[in-house]
């Protein structure tokens, strides 16, 4: 792999490959060179015309996060296999690509985050502001008392259709959307009372205080979890909605995607 030394020094030895985070064209071509090396890149688009891609849904501000999310999205394409020595050039400090990190890719702390993102029908930045607002509460609970929660975002119509009210509905005539820190308070203090919170695509608050109706048959959840869960799970499976559950009685945030159990968050240790 002669050549690479003069893009990463010694980090190369040994990679089984390189993962670029949205890279300019030079830097890409300079890398995407060197014979024999498996190059992905990662972003919100394939700008540099890539063999081999991995979607980022949004642009993760957090180094962190941007290479948690890019390596589960790789394994779960089976680009890159479970043990694989990876470099993670990324941007930190600047528009270009600034920091390299070497990574092993570990298919056992897969967290289910790609999964919730991939494919979703949502908008991505309405499932982030939806997830976080779950682990804030989940943090903080409800004037220190912990609360649970249940939020189902995307596919409104057919949510509203599989469920009826169970009090009137404070959001009927009014077009606020989650991720405004105003509306964010409301959430938090109706998220006290009985019912699920219904998210439209685009993020607006559709209806809060619904009982969801679909049909549990088949749903499969964990042992030990509730009814706000198995509903989550199974209002999932009869839609195109993702639910995000905070759980009262052990405080962790779930996600449920086609009636499957995708994610679990501790939020203090978020």
């Amino acid at each position: 792999m002669a050549g690479l030394d003069d893009v990463f020094g010694d980090l190369f030895a040994s990679v089984d490959g390189v993962a670029l985070f949205s890279p300019s064209g030079s830097y890409y071509e300079q890398v995407a060179a060197v014979e024999d090396l498996n190059v992905i890149v990662v972003g919100t688009e394939n700008s540099v015309g890539a063999e081999t891609f991995v979607e980022l849904p949004l642009e993760f501000e957090d180094v962190t996060e941007r290479i948690r999310f890019g390596l589960e999205g790789a394994l779960e394409q089976d680009v890159i296999e479970d043990g694989d020595e990876l470099l993670c050039a990324t941007s930190a400090f600047s528009d270009g690509i600034d920091t390299i990190s070497r990574v092993r890719a570990d298919a056992e702390s897969h967290t289910g985050i790609y999964d919730l993102f991939a494919k979703s029908r949502a908008d991505p930045e309405v499932v982030k502001a939806v997830l976080e607002l779950a682990i804030e509460l989940g943090q903080k609970g409800q004037k220190g008392k912990p609360v649970g929660a249940l939020f189902v975002v995307g596919d409104a119509g057919k949510v509203m259709n599989k469920s009826r009210p169970l009090s009137y509905n404070p959001f009927e005539k009014s077009h606020v959307h989650v991720g405004d820190p105003i509306v964010n308070v409301m959430l938090k203090e109706f998220s006290r009372l009985d019912g699920a919170f219904v998210i439209s695509d685009a993020g607006k608050i559709v209806s809060a205080y619904r009982y969801l109706e679909p049909s549990a048959e088949g749903v499969d959840i964990p042992k030990g979890l509730g009814a706000r869960h198995m509903a989550g799970g199974a209002i999932t499976r009869d839609t195109n909605a993702i639910a995000i559950v905070l759980s009262e009685s052990d405080g962790l945030v779930r996600a449920f995607k086609g009636g499957e159990l995708i994610l679990e968050v501790d939020p203090e240790a978020y």
